[in-house]
């Protein structure tokens, strides 16, 4: 276990960032942490104090609606079920060894998981596996006034290859980690979908380490629930290690979607590619997305961009966008980052319009073709045709 360690005075102003993290408590001082990366780790939930909402790191985020997730007491282990059916065959037995060989929780809800989620699912894919059919597992919360812990262990051995597909329905509070290793030449691409009730709340933590010469492709695609908070944490370990980090979001009228995105590029000749794109609609609708990438002083050629895109389509709908990057050597190919948010592009809507297509069809076009870019490289063809679907919905939502 790593519990908070206070940094030392001295050194509070050498690395000062854009987007401090949350405040440590040491010796009657108030000591603020710098980076992501020296945001407090522990297993014990003990050692966070529950957030007011003044912490940078839960500032944008209604904490009240997430006091359920807070409280150190066991959940119900029928709260949420989990369909195996397609991956009976890729389930190890429970080691619970093997959990937290990378994941460390940085946040309440994410230590009481660690503390009271069952371990046991544990999908391994095997050593030179090529696995062609996505493995899905599918997540169905039962109530929404009862909450569940939930623990998962994604593995790719070496020189492996598959797709693992979360996806969840239904309603409930639920605290969920997943951690995720990518062995050394392996290509993974893991998606969490969430197609929650209105009533649902979901915190989810994702840590991801990908080793030398692996790739890693992580989806983060929102499209329901009350609350919910998805954080992807990704270590480019290895040598020679890609990471790609997309998301989808669309925010309806009362909707907290967030994600907090943080990409370590710590070995050498790392590739980073971040892209993140939300919609938003209705009275209330909210979007976070805060964006920490990290170039460590040993990660030399690295090639790393991220950028988020939000696309607010009524009155009474905020996005909130912030990006970050740190960089600690010299010697990189390229570093950079984005962000955008804005309404529909008038000139779009002319050029679509004076070619005979009514204002309503061409602002369909409009979102579907900003949105599709994300859905098209899930490489899922039975999940890109549901979510297009979810998408057209939604349109007709805003257009009716």
């Amino acid at each position: 276990m790593t519990a908070p360690t206070a940094a030392p005075a001295e050194a509070q102003d050498t690395h000062a960032h854009i987007d401090p993290a949350a405040q440590l408590v040491a010796a009657e001082k108030t000591v603020p942490v710098q980076t992501r990366s020296e945001r407090p780790h522990s297993y014990d939930p003990a050692d966070f104090g529950a957030p007011t909402g003044r912490e940078v790191n839960w500032k944008h985020t209604p904490v009240a609606q997430l006091a359920g997730l807070m409280a150190d007491e066991p959940g119900d282990d029928f709260a949420v079920s989990i369909d195996l059916d397609d991956v009976e065959a890729f389930l190890v037995p429970d080691e619970v060894d093997a959990y937290g060989e990378f994941f460390r929780p940085e946040d309440l809800p994410s230590a009481l998981a660690w503390k009271h989620a069952r371990r046991g699912l544990h999908v391994r894919i095997p050593q030179d596996d090529e696995i062609d059919a996505p493995i899905v597992l599918r997540i169905d919360g039962t109530d929404a006034g009862k909450r569940a812990f939930g623990q998962i262990l994604i593995e790719a051995m070496p020189n492996s290859r598959a797709t693992v597909v979360l996806d969840h329905h239904g309603a409930a509070q639920y605290a969920q980690n997943v951690e995720v290793i990518a062995r050394d030449g392996s290509r993974l691409t893991v998606v969490t979908v969430q197609r929650w009730a209105d009533d649902a709340v979901h915190a989810s933590s994702h840590q991801a380490r990908v080793d030398r010469d692996a790739s890693l492709t992580h989806f983060v695609v929102s499209f329901g629930g009350g609350v919910v908070r998805v954080n992807p944490n990704v270590e480019l370990a290895g040598a020679g290690s890609e990471a790609r980090l997309y998301g989808l979001s669309y925010a309806d009228a009362g909707q907290h979607l967030e994600s907090q995105v943080y990409l370590h590029h710590k070995g050498p000749h790392t590739v980073g590619d971040v892209l993140y794109k939300g919609a938003l609609q209705g009275q209330n609708a909210h979007s976070v997305w805060i964006g920490d990438v990290l170039i460590g002083p040993d990660a030399t050629g690295t090639d790393s961009y991220e950028a988020n895109r939000n696309l607010v389509l009524t009155e009474g709908a905020r996005a909130d966008s912030i990006p970050n990057l740190e960089i600690e050597t010299g010697d990189i190919l390229g570093a950079g980052h984005a962000s955008a948010t804005g309404r529909f592009d008038d000139e779009q809507l002319f050029y679509l319009q004076a070619r005979g297509i009514t204002e309503e069809e061409a602002r369909r076009l409009v979102v579907l073709g900003f949105l599709s870019d994300i859905v098209q490289r899930l490489g899922v063809p039975s999940l890109e045709k549901e979510l297009l679907a979810a998408i057209e919905l939604e349109l007709q939502a805003v257009n009716a």
